[in-house]
């Protein structure tokens, strides 16, 4: 008799076309998600549309015990300005970076679902559900190949705290 080895399924927030080198930093996500026995599922990569994406994404988060909202760069513009034409006004240092919208919608939809939520970026992207302190979620940075021993030992570190919260919510919710 074979045996099934069940995945706890997660929903991850992240775009479909990305660079060589965010792929290469999705793979470091999806290994350390198969690694602790959790599933990704996400709109475009794991399931595709029937209906309109955003109830898709409600159908789909509603079967998930987890969310991940990976923040990779979607958009660069080499200046801008902030608050235009408020007392705040201001341009930023370099360049502004984005990531998808769906990273703020779809954080909004796991966070309304109590869910355990792993929230990374890459360098430059803030604002939203990005930024520090908007929820009691840390913000990582995006983990990438060639990062130290000592980062890749802190983010097992951080996917097994993450992934038991996953687990009690699956099991108990």
């Amino acid at each position: 008799m074979k045996i099934t080895r069940m995945r706890v399924p997660v929903f991850v927030s992240c775009p479909t076309n990305l660079s060589p080198e965010q792929e290469a930093s999705a793979r470091i996500i999806m290994r350390h998600l198969n690694k602790n026995k959790l599933e990704w599922r996400a709109l475009g990569r794991s399931d595709y549309p029937r209906n309109l994406p955003l109830r898709e994404v409600l159908r789909l988060i509603k079967h998930c015990s987890g969310g991940v909202i990976l923040g990779f760069e979607q958009f660069k513009a080499p200046a801008g300005v902030h608050r235009r034409g408020t007392s705040k006004e201001a341009e930023p240092d370099g360049p502004i970076v984005m990531p998808t919208p769906w990273n703020h919608l779809e954080a909004g939809i796991l966070f309304n679902q109590k869910l355990p939520i792993l929230i990374f970026r890459e360098p430059g992207i803030e604002g939203g559900i990005f930024d520090l302190g908007i929820t009691d979620v840390f913000i990582h940075m995006m983990p990438t190949p060639g990062m130290s021993r000592e980062a890749s030992d802190d983010l097992d570190t951080v996917f097994q705290v993450w992934a038991s919260e996953v687990r009690h919510y699956y099991y108990e919710d």
